[in-house]
């Protein structure tokens, strides 16, 4: 892993939800061929955004109780999160100028 920040269960609220500034939380497993896709584009996204957005990883399989309580059922899944709640949920491998645009809109 590069830039983003692996998160788990246990420093979930403290990483994402806590957090200053807004988080970007890329929920994948290590068999989902599209996480693999989007993987090297949400890598990108941690450097062209860095100071304004933080940029998560979460291991579903390792972490099962986090993707549950937001009812992550496909990976990958993207979701936004500004003052501790979720501003936007991109699900699926999209095209990174769609990723940026939504990530620009939802942090401001």
């Amino acid at each position: 892993m590069g830039l983003a920040v692996a998160v788990t269960d246990e420093t979930f609220e403290q990483e994402v939800k806590k957090s200053s500034i807004p988080v970007l939380v890329d929920f994948w497993a290590e068999w989902c061929g599209p996480c693999k896709m989007i993987s090297p584009v949400v890598e990108e996204i941690a450097g062209e955004f860095a100071g304004k957005l933080k940029v998560t990883k979460m291991d579903v399989d390792s972490n099962p109780k986090t993707p549950a309580s937001f009812s992550i059922m496909s990976i990958p899944s993207l979701l936004v999160f500004k003052n501790g709640k979720v501003v936007d949920q991109i699900i699926g491998a999209v095209p990174k100028a769609q990723l940026v645009a939504r990530l620009n809109k939802a942090i401001g």
